[in-house]
């Protein structure tokens, strides 16, 4: 599969892993920023950004696979690695695998599926009963505008992916990790951070107040700065 990615800077590498239907240019300011003192790497996921289409419905796992092959033929080993949201994903996968990640920093980190009420089930139940007798109109009826957008091999990703829960693979994470999330963070809310944090033992959580899910991108230089300490702490 040809690569999409774009590289800059010199020294140690650090890898971005951006979030679901974004691409590596979500990273524009830290990518500006973090090459004055490493060499990023910036890669676009398969059926995102400027990648290639899948060629079958993944799971995290197997974009976990397909990241470690990416790095491996890019001659990357040892990186720092800085993920937003569904990238975190993929970064814990792969760090509860053992992969070589030094330190890690994931900013509204995803893979903590959220409590569902009694709406939400019978949402649940009616999209099933609809989907047996008028399958076109389930899927133009339910399910979020994203999901709705993505063609069919991504809609079966996208179910493999948002019902996995990470925190057994975050229980085996040995590696430093910062969590990063904005106090107002709809989508992986401070909570989710929260129990990241109790799983992955000795990590840290940095809340950014009055920022989003794109946490990163609403206060670049805070984020960069916890970051950067982050990244040059000794433990």
């Amino acid at each position: 599969m040809k690569l999409s990615y774009l590289t800059k800077g010199e020294g140690k590498d650090l890898v971005m892993l951006h979030g679901y239907l974004a691409s590596k240019e979500s990273f524009f300011p830290q990518i500006e920023y973090f090459s004055r003192f490493y060499r990023v790497t910036a890669l676009d996921f398969p059926g995102m950004g400027g990648a290639e289409p899948l060629p079958a419905p993944w799971s995290v796992g197997d974009y976990a696979d397909w990241t470690a092959e990416a790095l491996s033929f890019l001659k990357i080993e040892g990186a720092n690695v800085l993920a937003h949201s569904f990238g975190g994903r993929v970064a814990v996968k792969l760090l509860g695998r053992g992969y070589d990640f030094d330190r890690a920093v994931l900013v509204g980190c995803a893979g903590i599926p959220p409590r569902r009420g009694a709406k939400y089930k019978l949402r649940v139940g009616a999209y099933r009963f609809v989907k047996r007798i008028a399958p076109k109109f389930a899927e133009k009826k339910f399910g979020s505008a994203e999901y709705r957008t993505l063609p069919p091999v991504m809609r079966e990703s996208f179910k493999k992916i948002v019902n996995e829960d990470l925190r057994e693979d975050a229980r085996r994470i040995t590696r430093p990790v910062l969590f990063v999330n904005g106090s107002e963070d709809r989508e992986t809310p401070v909570s989710s951070a929260e129990i990241y944090k109790s799983c992955v033992r000795g990590s840290r959580l940095v809340v950014l107040g009055g920022a989003g899910h794109f946490a990163h991108l609403d206060d670049p230089l805070a984020f960069a700065l916890a970051a950067e300490d982050f990244y040059n702490a000794d433990t």
